[in-house]
C-alpha cells in the first residue's frame, strides 16, 4: 500500500472529499472485507460504489447499513444514509420510516441517555491495490456490499434496547417522521470551519460521524479560547433555526466528518405541517440556551452548581431587535440582564455627541451599575443584533443576592469597575472639549 493509499475509514472520508472516490472506495472496501458488520464501512463502499456503478446496485447495502447504524444507537448516521441515498435517486422513504419508528418518543426501545461516545481509531485494513480498473474495483465493493448485507439479516435487527437521541426522541412518531427527513447530509474535510463567530447563519448541524472543535473569542483574551468537541449526536448552531442572531462560536472539523445540515427554510415548511415540531423544537433549543448560559456565564462562577439551575429559573425571556434599548441611560432600570444570545453596545450619551464604551455577548450581563450602585442608569445599552436575554426583574433582585451573596460580590466588583471605566470616557470628553475651547 502506498503512503497515500487510505487504509482507514478516516482516510477514506478525507479521498472522498477531495473527490477521489476510487481511492476512497479502496480504502472502504478493504475495511469492510474485514469487517462485514461495520455501518459506515458497508455505507462508504455502497455509496462510492453507487457513485462509480450502477446505484440500483446498491440499495441493499445502503439499506443494510442505515439499520445497522439504527441498531447500534447512530441514529445521524443512519439519517444521513438515508439522505445520500436519496441524492443517488433510491427511494429512501423506508430508511426514514425505521429511523422514526425506532427512536421516536413512544418507542418501546428507547431505555435510556447514553453518556458521548468516546473517539476510537476505528477499524483499518490495506486498502485495495490503485492498479485495479474501474470495473474491477466496482466488482470486488458489489461482493463485498452483498457479503456484508446478507450477514448482517443473519443478525437480529429491529429489536434491543436504544439510548435516547437528544432532540430526536422527544418527538412522537410523526413529527419525527418529518424532522428526520429535512436534513442534507454533507462532507467535510478535516479543519474546514462550519460555523463562524459573528456571522449570521441559517443553518443548524447535526454531527453523524467524526468531530469537530468548538471555540470562541473571550473578552480578556488575544485569542480563541477552546471550549469543548464534540462528536457522534452532537447538534451545532440550533440557535440559528429559532433566531437572526450572530454564531456566538466557531465550529472547525476535527476529522472528516458527515454532517446533517438542517436549513431554516426547511424546517419552518415542517413545522407549518407539523406544530409540534416547532414547539418541541423551540422547548429543547431553550433548555441547551439556559445549560449553556450556566456552564459558562462569568456571574454564575461564584454560584454553586447544583444551585445555579434554580437560580436561573428565577429570570425570564426578553427579546430585542436591533436598535432597540435594554436601559436607557439616566433612568432606573427593569432589573439585570444576562445575554443569551446576540449582542447589545454600552453607550454614553453626551449633549452633542455619543461613544460606545463596550459590546457585550452570550454570557455578559447589564443594568448591574445601577441595581448595585442605586442610582440611575450612567449609559444606554442598545441591541447590535436580534438578542435574547434573561431578565432578573428590579423586585427579585435583592431576593436572588441574599440566596446567592457571592453573586452580589461579583456583580459588585463588576458593576464599580464598569462605572469607573464609563466615568474615564466621560472625563477624556470633557477634558477634550475643554481644549478645544482653548484653542
Amino acid at each position: 500500500m502506498g503512503d497515500k493509499e487510505p487504509g482507514t475509514l478516516d482516510q477514506a472520508l478525507e479521498a472522498w472529499a477531495k473527490g477521489d472516490h476510487a481511492a476512497g472506495l479502496r480504502g472502504a472496501v478493504a475495511v469492510l472485507e474485514a469487517h462485514l458488520t461495520d455501518p459506515l464501512a458497508l455505507f462508504l463502499s455502497a455509496y462510492l460504489g453507487a457513485k462509480l456503478g450502477e446505484p440500483a446496485a446498491f440499495a441493499d447495502g445502503l439499506r443494510a447499513a442505515a439499520e445497522r447504524a439504527i441498531d447500534l444507537g447512530n441514529l445521524p448516521l443512519a439519517i444521513a444514509i438515508g439522505g445520500f441515498a436519496r441524492e443517488l435517486g433510491l427511494d429512501a422513504a423506508a430508511l426514514y420510516d425505521a429511523a422514526a419508528t425506532a427512536y421516536a418518543r413512544d418507542s418501546a426501545r428507547i431505555k435510556r441517555q447514553a453518556p458521548p461516545a468516546l473517539p476510537t481509531v476505528g477499524p483499518s485494513a490495506k486498502a485495495l491495490a490503485s492498479s485495479l480498473d474501474k470495473a474491477a474495483l466496482v466488482a470486488r465493493a458489489t461482493k463485498a456490499v452483498r457479503a456484508s448485507a446478507e450477514h448482517l439479516l443473519t443478525l437480529p435487527s429491529g429489536e434491543g434496547a436504544l439510548p435516547a437521541a437528544p432532540l430526536f426522541s422527544s418527538l412522537d412518531r410523526a413529527p419525527l417522521r418529518a424532522f428526520v427527513e429535512l436534513f442534507q447530509p454533507k462532507l467535510y474535510g478535516t479543519n474546514l470551519k462550519i460555523v463562524e463567530e459573528g456571522a449570521v447563519g441559517s443553518e443548524a448541524f447535526v454531527v453523524a460521524r467524526g468531530e469537530v472543535d468548538v471555540s470562541r473569542h473571550a473578552l480578556r483574551s488575544s485569542g480563541p479560547v477552546h471550549l469543548a468537541r464534540l462528536g457522534n449526536g452532537a447538534l451545532v448552531g440550533e440557535m440559528a433555526l429559532l433566531s437572526r442572531a450572530p454564531r456566538t462560536a466557531t465550529v472547525t472539523t476535527a476529522s472528516p466528518v458527515v454532517l446533517l445540515v438542517a436549513r431554516k427554510a426547511d424546517l419552518d415548511a415542517a413545522v407549518t405541517k407539523n406544530p409540534e415540531l416547532g414547539r418541541e423544537f423551540a422547548v429543547y433549543c431553550r433548555r441547551r440556551m439556559l445549560d449553556n448560559l450556566i456552564r459558562t456565564s462569568p456571574i454564575l462562577h461564584s454560584v454553586n452548581p447544583a444551585e445555579r439551575s434554580a437560580l436561573v429559573k428565577r429570570f425570564a425571556i426578553r427579546t430585542f431587535e436591533p436598535g432597540e434599548r435594554l436601559i436607557n441611560q439616566g433612568q432606573q432600570t427593569d432589573g439585570l440582564f444576562l445575554i443569551a444570545s446576540g449582542e447589545v453596545s454600552v453607550v454614553y450619551k453626551e449633549p452633542t455627541d455619543k461613544t460606545v464604551v463596550a459590546r457585550l455577548g452570550p454570557g455578559e450581563v447589564v443594568g448591574e451599575v445601577a441595581l448595585v450602585l442605586r442610582r440611575p442608569a450612567n449609559a444606554d445599552v442598545v441591541a447590535n443584533h436580534p438578542t435574547v436575554t434573561l431578565l432578573l426583574p428590579r423586585e427579585r433582585f435583592l431576593e436572588a443576592v441574599r440566596a446567592h451573596p457571592g453573586v452580589f460580590v461579583d456583580l459588585y466588583e463588576l458593576a464599580t469597575r464598569r462605572d469607573e471605566e464609563t466615568s474615564s470616557v466621560a472625563d477624556l470628553e470633557t477634558a477634550e472639549l475643554d481644549d478645544s475651547v482653548l484653542i
